[in-house]
């Protein structure tokens, strides 16, 4: 039985690198989802959970790809991380998670990131509970789709993005 598996794609022709990805995605995950209060007056600020890499003359969205086959849940030392069994996303525990590292060390993306104030891991959730990642719904560009890109079982349906005209 086909279980749909989406997840963020991005159209690296389109990405202009203007980093909103990143802003809304830190936004999303604030404690007040306010921007003003969540860049002036949050402290400890929340981490982007995604971020551009820039290779002038193109840009692109490096983020989680929630791998089939997750390093990063078989290197956890204390459980945090695991897979939604809804969404296929995999997801961490911040609760559980004591910042030891190993997920960020063996992620084949490097799509893990310390967040050293906290001593916690954090990486894209897929804004678990929304119906499109935060990313998603505020790129101006496009270059972000959020689709069905298969099976658990790996069977790809779609992989493309659409190229904007």
């Amino acid at each position: 039985m086909h279980t749909p598996v989406k997840r963020v794609l991005v159209n690296e022709p389109v990405c202009m690198g203007c980093h909103l990805c990143e802003v809304y995605c830190q936004l999303q995950h604030s404690r007040s989802t306010d921007l003003i209060k969540a860049f002036k007056k949050e402290s400890p600020r929340q981490l982007p959970r995604l971020r551009i890499e820039a290779r002038n003359p193109v840009f692109f969205s490096l983020r989680c790809q929630h791998c089939t086959e997750s390093h990063c849940i078989y290197a956890c030392l204390t459980g945090a991380l695991s897979r939604n069994t809804d969404t296929g996303a995999v997801i961490i525990d911040e609760e559980k998670c004591t910042g030891c590292w190993t997920c960020i060390i063996t992620c084949p993306y490097g799509s893990i990131r310390p967040d050293t104030l906290r001593h916690k891991s954090v990486k894209c959730d897929l804004c678990q509970g929304a119906e499109t990642p935060a990313c998603v719904l505020h790129c101006p560009n496009e270059a972000l789709v959020y689709e069905d890109t298969g099976d658990r079982e790996g069977k790809v349906s779609r992989v493309e993005a659409p190229v904007l005209k």
